[in-house]
This record gives C-alpha cells, structure tokens and sequence, in this order.
C-alpha cells in the first residue's frame, strides 16, 4: 500500500496520502472486470488487457466506440495510517472525466460533472483508521448530454460537422474527445490529474496569484492566497522572493479567505519571450502550516494595445515596453488519449516550437487546460499563450445551473495560471460568436442566441476582471473587440482575423495577399501526414488517397481531393504515393509561407501570425506541422525561415517584385543583401547588392526587381548576411508555379562528418534541385530542410537529435533518403 508523506520535515502536521496506483476497472452492464491505472483512462486499460484493438488503426475508431457507450466503475482499497485521521481531512480529485459518482467507504461524497473543475471534497470524520474504499462510477456521458439537450426549453445546435457525439456543449468536457475536423473521437474516460488526501490543522491553501506593478528599477508584487479554513483560528503563511520573506501569524474564519501580502524587487532581471532576451525566473515557495507549493515567476509588463489609429484600430502586444510580432501557431491536446499526454512528449514538441523560432502558441477553445507543467515549460522556453477558454465553434447553455459550474470552472483555472509569464491573454471562446451565422437554430431567431451568448461571454469578462485584472480578456477569436458582436471574419482593419478561404473555399495561395489582418489567429493549409506515420496505421493495399482508411484519416470533408486538386495548380502530378505525400508537405509549406511572409512584410500593421496547427492527437491528414509523435513535417521547417526573427520577403507588385526586410528581433540590425536571377541551369545573374539597416518599427522595402528582368524559365532567389558576413537567411521567388518549369535531373550528394556540436550532412548538386529534403531514421531534426540547392554552392546542415536520442553517424548514414522536386514525377 501506499505510505503517507510528509510535505515538510519541520511541520509534521501537514500531510498527503496518494490516492493514484492500482484500481479494479469493471463494466457490470458487459460482464467485464479488469484493473487500471489512476490517473489514467479507459482506454489505456483496455489496451494493455488486449481488449481492444488499436484504436489508431485502420478503421479501428468505430471498433472501439462501445467504450464510451458503456458505464464504468473504478474501485481501490487504501489503507491509512492513525496520523492521518486525527485532523481535517481534503480528498483532491482534478480532472475526473466527466460525469461521475464518488463514493468513500459506501457513502456518496461528491457527483463531478465538469472535467475542468477541481473537486476539494472534505472528507473530515469520514476516513477510517486501516482499510477504506474508494469507488468512481462513470456515467455514459452521450446519454446525459442527450437528455441535457432534450430538457433545455430551446434547441441548442451542436457542432456536428466535427463530433460524432451528439449535444456535447451541455457536458464541460473536451470538445475534440467527440471528434474534430482532424481529430478521432474516442470519448475517454477517467481521472487524469490529482487523486490525493490531504492532512491539514486548520487551512488548506487554495490558490496563489501574484499581480505585478513596474516602477522605474523595481516591481512591486502583490501575493494573493486564498485558503480554505475549516473553523475559525490562527494560520502561519509566509512567502519568500527573492532572499525576502513576508508573512507571518494570520487569524482565518471558516470557509474562504484571501490573504495579501506585498514585496518590492528591486533591479529585476526581466522575463522576455523567446527571441527577445532571457527567461529569468524567480523562486516563490509559498508555507501555510508546512504545506509548500513553489512557483516560479517570470517579471514582466505585458500589455495588448488596442487602440485607434489611421487604419482602424491596432491589436499587438508590448511587453517591457518593447511592441513585439506574435509568431507561432494554435496547440490542441497532446494526445486522443490522454495517458499518452506525458510531460516528456508534451516537452519535446514545445522545444520544437520554440526552435522554429515561436514566440507564441494559442491554447485552442476546443481542448483543454493543460497540466501546470505546460505552462511551466511554457515560462522556461518564452513562449507566450493566447489561451482561449473552453468553449468553441458552437452555442452553449445560459441556465443559472450551467453558469454556476462554468463560473467555478473558470475562476479555478485563472487562480491557477495567473501567476504564469506566459500567459499572455484570456480568451473568451473560439469562434462562438461567429457559429451564430452556422446553424439553421441560431439564423431563424438570432437575437435568442445572441442574449444567450452574450450571458455566457459576460460572465467570463467578469471573473477575468476580478480575478485576474491585469490582464487583457478578449471576448471571442475572432473578434473585433468589445461589445462587438458582428461577424467580421472578413474584416482585417482591426482584432484579430481567422481566415480559412484558401483552404476551405480552395481559393489560390495568392489569395492571402488580397487581406492584411491586425492579428491572424487562425488559417491553415493541410497536408498527408508523413509516410513512416501513414504505414503506422495502414496495410500496404490502403495507401491510396482515395482508400477507406486514408479517408478515415481525413475528417475534413473532401479534405484528400482540395489537396491532390490544388497539388494540380502549383505541380506537375507525381508518379507514386510516396511521390505525392511528399508533395502534398511542400505545397503546405508554401502556402503558410505565402501567407506569413506577405503579412509580416505590412508591419506593423500585422503583428501576429498564429497558424492552424502545430502538433496532432493522432496519425491524421491534417493542417500540422508536426507529425503525430512530433516528426517535423516540411511546414515546421519552413516556419523555422519565415519566422526568423530577421527575414527577407518577395512581395509581388504588379510588373515588380518588392524585396522587403523585416527586423523582429530585438534590436536594429545591419545585412548585406544579395540578389540574384537563376535559370534551370544553375548559372546565376547578379541583380542588386546592397547593405541596409533594418530598424524595429516597420517592414522596410529594400528593392525592387522587374519581373522581366529575371528572364523567362527563370527565378529570383537572395541571401542575406550580418556584418561579420555570417550568412542569416536565404529565400526564393518563382514568378510562376512549379509545373511550368522544366526543372533538371539533379543529383545530389551528400557527406556525413562529426561537427563540433554534432553530426552535420553536407549537400550538393549538379544542377538546381528545388525543395531538397533529407530524412533518416533516428528522431530528431535538421538546422534545415526542404531547401533549394544550386551547383557550385553546398549547404551544411547539422542534425539535432530529440528526446535523449544518441545516433551515430552509422545510424545516420545507413538510414538517409534525399528527395527533391524533380524526382516526384
């Protein structure tokens, strides 16, 4: 059994018993019994006991469906010890999904139904010295949501474009578990954060906030705790900062009671976003009674202007008083399966984002509040988060009953994360507001759901206030602001803009040119998802994009045929699948990169760039730029280069070709531009050769180039270098598509050596070689890839293994393929 521990060596009194280890699982309505493991899910259970089939597999998805249809009951027998029993006594359970009954020694305690809450059940006298039981029996949550729907006195339409179980905006629940339009539905079910029982003399901490005000050299910090007192008495809190401590004796009252404290720090060591400067942090070790809980605090002013100016109105975030472009792109769950959601596979793909050069991700309204160490790692790497609450692409219930348990829901989770750097901004919902124009329910009587909305959108907006006032709350994304409830998907002079017409309307890459957003929060391009994952989950006969299982794995309706119909546009049409995966990665590479690179060119009038999506639940076709598991597909690459901090860009201008710099670095820089005209033959025609100081403020047009004078079958490509000719960046600019060029039989070769930071592959070719990628089988990633390589001019790229990976250069070599444009037809 599991043995009680001691939070502090000094103060015994405070103790915690896990509750999390080895239940009995069973589903009384199958005749099944088994075990698993808390925290955990079902799923994982059933997986291990060879129940069920890989739900990743094939088609596999419906195979499994019964898992969510069924009623389960976990069971644990825990024994405690006499010192465990003799005080106030707190059963912690935090993230229990979802609808469930909990039960201690036979008796009901407690009825979770929000997935997003933390339950503090007091359990005081309720404990027995030796053996107790604990039991959680599971509802079917398709059968509540359904008789939640039906009981509502109006029709609420749920989002059933993208989830396969029905009303699911009446549970609190992840919205993806039913299904997305990249994502499986598997509906799990379990508890996967906090199981323990806590020991407490009189209080028990409930929260820790700390709000910051910036003086010239110094920032005062206001501590704000919140403990749970069970009778009326006298704590100790104190909290220390800093070499400073603060805090002492506090007389409590029974229930809730918020404690302030104030601190001054004095010369700071600021905390930046990555790309800026450092990520100091700070260590607060909060003690109430020897219960200990650290914190680590990030010191920075973070503000969202939003004010008018000669476009509109701005939307761009400073912090430290320095205005900083926002470039990354929106996260969704780790995994469909929440086991697999594990600190080293969640950290392995931020430090992939942060390695193509973000400095922002945004916590999507469809999933879920992550776990504290995310946000911890968040605060480590400097990556800010747009962190959307959990509503998202459909109207949800305004009763007295589900607003309470939103409004508990949602103040947990700000007490929570308030204290984090990164948190950049709360968000309402994602695209609520505008779901009103979706369904037939919300056209016929609009103003009903727009009220209806808007009782919902102003609770949220109250408790950010209250709770977290130094942060700005932006009711919806997208949104045009405050009290503006207009569809302005399409509005680009001000908030921030979703914008899905090339990939949903399949209009042309060259159609992110005719908008300019403020702030783009969402737009997306999909692509097959890479060929060692595509094998993952098929037989050999299905790897046809056309194939049931290739289909299955697309839940974008008509996803496969807008890729293979656009792959037309832009390329000649491959010889094989292998040949056609392969391009379907580039032609998603460039069309993020059309945008990205277009918008950052209009600083500051865009200072955001947020793309559809970075990572996947599962093995999908989807808009990522990692694969499942975290490969970097071609996109991620591409991000790496357009979201350099210093960046060169080809803007079309009618018979021109502007090349534009952008400098988002953090301070002024000086380059050397070179650019040149190169035909099919690699020979290479100099065109300007400039040197140029780029400033902060604003994109800056540095030449012009006439489109005939780059020549026909021809191309324009230029490389930028630092003063201490240090080559920062190389781009291209193909006046027309792929398919018209006749492009050479190039062939590359390639040499292993071990550099001084490890292995690095030279590259070289005898002739232009267009979108050269390499890939070996140890994971890991490249300085670069998918490049276009010229003879006479090799390219060296490191390779960076991940995840405690150690391939030798054996490993490497033996396993390296090399692909590039003209070899996929």
């Amino acid at each position: 059994m599991d043995q009680a521990r001691s939070a502090s060596k000094d103060v015994i009194d405070y103790k915690v018993y896990e509750l999390g280890g080895r239940f009995s699982l069973s589903a009384p309505e199958r005749g099944w019994s088994g075990a698993m493991n808390l925290p955990g899910d079902v799923h994982t259970a059933l997986l291990e006991a060879g129940e069920i089939p890989d739900p990743y597999f094939g088609q596999n998805e419906d195979v499994v469906a019964w898992v969510y249809k069924t009623p389960w009951t976990l069971e644990r027998l825990f024994v405690v010890p006499a010192d465990m029993t003799d005080r106030y006594l707190t059963l912690t359970l935090s993230e229990v999904d979802c609808i469930a009954s909990v039960f201690l020694n036979g008796e009901m305690i407690a009825e979770t139904q929000n997935q997003f809450i933390r339950y503090d059940i007091d359990v005081t006298g309720k404990i027995l010295e030796g053996e107790n039981t604990l039991t959680i029996a599971f509802a079917t949550v398709p059968d509540v949501a359904k008789a939640r729907a039906d009981a509502h006195p109006f029709s609420i339409p749920y989002a059933a474009m993208n989830q396969k179980v029905a009303h699911l905006n009446f549970v609190r629940k992840t919205a993806c578990h039913a299904g997305w339009d990249w994502g499986i539905c598997l509906m799990p079910i379990g508890v996967y954060g906090t199981m323990v029982l806590r020991r407490t003399p009189l209080a028990r901490t409930e929260s820790v906030q700390i709000d910051q005000y910036h003086e010239d050299g110094k920032v005062n910090l206001k501590i704000r705790t919140r403990i749970h007192a069970f009778d009326s008495g006298e704590v100790s809190l104190t909290h220390k900062i800093d070499g400073q401590v603060v805090g002492g004796s506090v007389a409590v009252r029974a229930g809730e009671n918020l404690i302030e404290h104030t601190v001054s720090i004095h010369s700071p060591d600021l905390w930046w976003p990555a790309g800026q400067g450092s990520q100091s942090l700070y260590d607060l070790l909060t003690d109430l009674d020897g219960e200990q809980t650290s914190r680590k605090i990030g010191l920075r002013k973070l503000e969202w202007i939003v004010e008018k100016d000669e476009i509109d109105h701005s939307f761009k975030c400073r912090i430290n008083g320095r205005d900083i472009t926002m470039m990354g792109a929106n996260w969704i769950p780790a995994d469909a399966i929440p086991s697999r959601i594990t600190q080293e596979t969640v950290e392995d793909l931020l430090q992939s984002a942060k390695a193509a050069n973000y400095n922002m991700l945004r916590v999507w309204g469809g999933g879920q509040y992550e776990p504290d160490w995310f946000y911890e790692l968040c605060d480590e790497m400097g990556l800010l988060v747009w962190h959307d609450f959990m509503f998202s692409c459909m109207p949800y219930p305004s009763d007295r009953a589900f607003l309470d348990d939103v409004q508990t829901e949602i103040t947990q989770q700000v007490r929570r994360l308030s204290h984090h750097a990164c948190i950049a901004l709360w968000c309402g919902d994602n695209e609520v507001i505008g779901s009103l124009n979706w369904y037939p329910e919300t056209r016929a009587n609009r103003d009903r759901h727009l009220a209806n909305y808007d009782r919902l959108s102003k609770l949220l907006a109250d408790i950010v206030e209250d709770e977290d006032p130094e942060r700005r709350f932006w009711p919806s994304s997208p949104s045009l602001g405050y009290m503006d409830f207009a569809d302005g998907w399409h509005i680009d002079t001000r908030g921030d803009m979703h914008f899905w017409d090339v990939w949903h309307s399949a209009r042309p890459f060259e159609h992110y040119r005719t908008v300019q957003p403020r702030f783009a929060s969402e737009f997306g391009f999909q692509s097959f998802t890479s060929m060692d994952v595509i094998e993952s989950f098929t037989e050999a006969h299905d790897r046809n994009p056309s194939s049931p299982v290739m289909e299955t794995h697309q839940r974008n309706e008509g996803g496969n045929a807008r890729i293979l119909e656009t792959m037309c546009r832009y390329f000649r049409f491959p010889k094989g699948f292998e040949e056609m995966v392969f391009l379907s990665q580039i032609q998603q590479g460039l069309a993020i990169k059309t945008a990205i690179e277009f918008w950052r060119s209009t600083k500051p009038r865009c200072m955001g760039t947020l793309y559809w999506q970075v990572n996947d639940t599962w093995p999908v076709a989807s808009w990522s730029s990692l694969d499942y598991g975290g490969q970097w597909k071609l996109l991620h690459y591409l991000a790496r280069r357009f979201f350099a901090p210093i960046n060169v860009v080809a803007v079309p201008d009618g018979d021109d070709i502007v090349i534009k710099g952008v400098n988002d670095g953090p301070k002024p820089a000086n380059i050397a531009l070179d650019v040149f005209a190169v035909d099919m033959g690699g020979v290479a025609k100099s065109l300007h050769k400039k040197d140029f100081m780029l400033g902060l403020e604003s994109a800056s047009e540095l030449v012009r180039v006439r489109k005939e004078a780059i020549g026909n079958g021809a191309f324009l490509t230029f490389e930028w270098r630092d003063e201490n000719d240090r080559l920062l960046g190389q781009n291209d600019f193909m006046p027309r598509a792929h398919k018209y060029y006749d492009l050479p039989a190039a062939n590359v070769s390639a040499i292993w050596t071990q550099g001084k930071n490890g292995p690095e592959l030279t590259l070289q070719t005898d002739a232009c070689a267009f979108f050269v990628t390499v890939q070996v089988d140890p994971i890991g990633y490249f300085s670069d890839n998918c490049i276009t390589l010229l003879p006479g001019r090799p390219a060296t790229l490191s390779f960076a293994p991940r995840r405690g990976a150690t391939p030798s250069l054996n490993d490497l070599q033996n396993s390296l393929r090399i692909s590039h444009l003209a070899e996929t037809y």
